[in-house]
């Protein structure tokens, strides 16, 4: 997506999570989380608090959109 960065797997793999654990955490399916990380999905407000508070990075480093 244009104008989309994710930077999910930085903060997951920080975390020691893999796509799967942190899929089931958020309540996703792995896809998902792979979806995300290549940017080609744009997340809810919902699952990207989720994600947020999972891997304990604000949303903004996350998920930046330009």
């Amino acid at each position: 997506m244009e104008g989309f960065t994710c930077n999910l797997k930085t903060y997951r793999t920080l975390k020691g999570m893999t796509q799967g654990e942190l899929a089931e955490l958020v309540g996703v399916r792995r896809e998902t989380i792979m979806r995300l990380e290549k940017a080609q999905y744009n997340p809810s407000l919902k699952l990207a608090v989720d994600i947020s508070r999972a891997v304990g990075a604000a949303i903004e480093d996350i998920f930046v959109f330009e």
